[in-house]
């Protein structure tokens, strides 16, 4: 593999390789060529062939040579002769002239068929890598693509699967959230969901699976906590999303709607969907007046717990901070 700076010169490689100080080398090569024909069973190669055998001694020979290359193209008809020497022997080589060159070259334009003589002088580096350097170099790709993948967009879930994940987790906070307020004597509970991810749709369907009638037959039980009112919360990215449910027979006591209301205002959230029994909403994040999902998220919940407190639906708060309940991811565990 060679690394080549092209310039047409006689002498040097000039101005241009002192323009690129990171193209480092430490051989230069000089090239000869010229085209043949296809003539008379290609007498005119076999004739180049035969000049080169006549100075290959000398050429071999030289002070400081590292290689001497033949390149023959079928295609382009070209013939190429390559000395390769280092950097402080061709500079001695190109004092005296390139020797035998201009010899050679004189002969080559004397071979019928022979035409476009040129030559060239570049750098010419080996720059194949050994194992250890491959294994360094590959090291090196695999890091640099996983970090580029831990930045990339994860694709998105499969809804199927999404859903499963929304109803399981639902179900079995359904009946934590019954044996919670069964034994604190609670007609309302607040708490926060995961598998949501702030998606409107998929937090009602965890409320439905919280509302569920337990099937007794069942070996794990789910729901079953549909006469116990709620507000839950889901994080995602770009929004809160919180769904109401006041069962019918509280419905008297509280409007869902305004519950809802009240607890979004305090972020500047809005309403998406309202019913009697069931509303949603969501607070969408905002950045410039510092309003990420998580970090709004618990105080919202103390908002919708107050807001109970006030219509008398709630246990009023002692004052002593550590009883207040307001419950998340964390306390319910997996």
């Amino acid at each position: 593999v060679g690394l080549v700076l092209h310039r047409r010169a006689v002498s040097g490689l000039g101005p241009s390789a002192a323009a690129m100080p990171f193209v480092k080398f430490e051989n230069i090569a000089r090239e000869w060529r010229c085209k043949w024909s296809a003539d008379s069973d290609n007498a005119s190669l076999m004739a180049a062939q035969a000049l080169l055998d006549e100075v290959l001694p000398e050429l071999s020979s030289l002070e400081g040579v590292q290689s001497v290359q033949r390149v023959v193209c079928g295609g382009c008809l070209d013939f190429k002769v390559v000395t390769k020497l280092t950097q402080k022997a061709f500079g001695d080589w190109e004092k005296a002239g390139f020797e035998p060159e201009a010899a050679f070259l004189e002969k080559l334009k004397a071979i019928p068929g022979v035409s476009t003589i040129e030559t060239q002088t570049y750098t010419l580096e080996e720059v194949k890598l050994n194992k250890k350097d491959i294994k360094k170099a590959q090291d090196k790709k695999e890091k640099e693509e996983a970090e580029k993948g831990k930045d990339a967009p994860k694709p998105p879930e499969d809804p199927a699967k999404k859903l499963k994940k929304v109803v399981k987790e639902g179900g079995k906070r359904g009946v934590e959230i019954e044996g919670a307020a069964d034994m604190g004597g609670l007609q309302f509970f607040c708490t926060a969901v995961e598998f949501p991810e702030g998606d409107v749709e998929m937090l009602t369907e965890s409320m439905k699976a919280m509302n569920a009638k337990s099937d007794p037959t069942e070996e794990e039980r789910k729901g079953g906590s549909g006469h116990i009112g709620k507000m839950i919360f889901s994080a995602g990215v770009d929004q809160l999303a919180v769904a109401a449910y006041v069962p019918e027979e509280k419905q008297g006591d509280l409007v869902c709607e305004e519950w809802l209301k009240t607890v979004l205002a305090l972020f500047g959230g809005e309403v998406t969907a309202s019913a009697k029994d069931v509303c949603t909403g969501v607070v969408k994040t905002n950045s410039d007046k510092g309003i990420f999902p998580l970090k709004i998220r618990e105080p919202m919940i103390l908002e919708a717990n107050n807001f109970l407190r006030k219509k008398g639906l709630f246990p009023e708060d002692d004052g002593d901070d550590d009883d207040e309940m307001v419950f998340g991811d964390d306390d319910f565990p997996s």
